[in-house]
């Protein structure tokens, strides 16, 4: 069976409600530059290089010279950023939720 990067790419679109997220991770992402989205760093970048490596054409094991191989690094990377995105995005759209319908009004205790 040959693997290319096109039909690496198609097999992680196919994830669980990946292509759903999409619009979504980057609307973390932009909250999360800005400051406002409360986040480790790396839950973020990891995740995001991850599939940086995935799509670029460098890498540690090049398909050419080590046909099988050299796919099973990228299935692992993305059997490991995929999920984790995903994790990620969830967390932050119940972020977002509790952001949309939690006000805090301010108040003055009468006695």
């Amino acid at each position: 069976m040959k693997y290319s990067k096109l039909s690496l790419a198609k097999e992680a679109i196919n994830h669980k409600g990946f292509v759903k997220k999409i619009p979504d991770i980057f609307r973390m992402i932009k909250y999360w530059k800005k400051g406002l989205y409360p986040v480790k760093s790396i839950d973020i970048i990891l995740p995001l290089l991850g599939l940086l490596y995935v799509a670029s054409p460098i890498d540690l094991l090049p398909e050419i010279a080590v046909p099988v191989v050299g796919v099973l690094d990228d299935l692992a990377i993305l059997y490991l950023t995929i999920p984790k995105l995903i994790k990620e995005v969830d967390k932050f759209l119940l972020w977002e939720a509790e952001q949309k319908y939690t006000k805090v009004i301010d108040a003055q205790i009468v006695k």
